[in-house]
């Protein structure tokens, strides 16, 4: 494990998960302990600390955020068969050995809740979920956007002959610094990726989407395909790169944990 920067929310490190790739992660923070999963693009600054998600959370949680591979701090394989079977869910079990955590509520957002998704069903230590910026039809195994034409944007010298979807998560690429190789290996590697299965989460979520977001659009469509009542929807104000900045967002976040019960 080795040091590499500080972000603005404690030093990041990194650990190898399970196929050597390395991993960044940052951590803050005293209480039970909440793992964030970011968006596509993005990384655990942009999506959480900018926002103040994250030290809004440290205040009363043990927070843990991670870079997923392909992203921010971490490594950046440019082959899709490093993003195949799950490797992110995987990243994030690992990262739960890693620190020693046993029980722990995860919070994603748009890539990191479809993440998500794909780990509650298979990690017995979530405790609870946090679903934002996705939307029901992800329950119908159609995916949000067209991976293949994300990806050929993302390498395209000039993406301006693709759909307005693919151009928008070009620019917003552009705009991050992101490595568009990297983006577009993620994206052909979701293209044979099982769908996520909400109708297998067995624990306490709070879907939470903004209310201009036409990528991810109602949140009731996702919470009603979530067993047993065990779902919510909350609408913020803001589109799908703007919701997380609502204060809103943030507070049903902190009421969601608060409710859950203690053990």
């Amino acid at each position: 494990m080795s040091a590499v920067r500080d972000t603005g929310a404690g030093e990041v490190r990194r650990f190898t998960s399970f196929d050597g790739t390395a991993i960044a992660f940052t951590t803050a923070g005293d209480g039970p302990p909440v793992l964030l999963l970011h968006g596509f693009a993005s990384d655990h600054v942009g999506n959480w600390v900018t926002p103040g998600v994250f030290d809004a959370l440290a205040a009363s949680h043990h927070v843990i955020a991670l870079d997923a591979r392909g992203h921010g701090q971490s490594d950046k394989p440019h082959d899709p068969a490093a993003y195949a079977n799950e490797a992110m869910a995987r990243d994030a079990a690992a990262l739960l050995d890693h620190l020693g955590i046993g029980r722990v509520d995860v919070v994603g957002y748009s890539m990191g809740a479809i993440v998500t998704l794909r780990l509650a069903p298979r990690e017995p230590r979530v405790r609870s979920l946090v679903l934002g910026g996705i939307r029901g039809r992800v329950a119908e195994g159609r995916r949000p956007v067209d991976s293949g034409r994300v990806a050929a944007a993302m390498t395209a010298d000039d993406p301006s002959s693709f759909g307005p979807a693919a151009r928008a998560f070009r620019r917003f690429a552009e705009r991050t610094g992101a490595d568009r190789q990297a983006l577009a290996a993620i994206q052909r590697a979701n293209a044979g990726e099982p769908r996520a299965r909400p109708d297998l989460v067995q624990v306490p979520t709070l879907v939470v989407v903004g209310d201009d977001d036409r990528l991810a659009g109602p949140p009731e469509a996702l919470a009603s395909r979530i067993p047993n009542g065990l779902a919510r929807a909350v609408t913020v104000h803001g589109n799908h790169l703007t919701a997380m900045f609502d204060p809103a967002f943030t507070r049903a976040i902190l009421d969601f944990l608060a409710a859950l019960p203690s053990s």
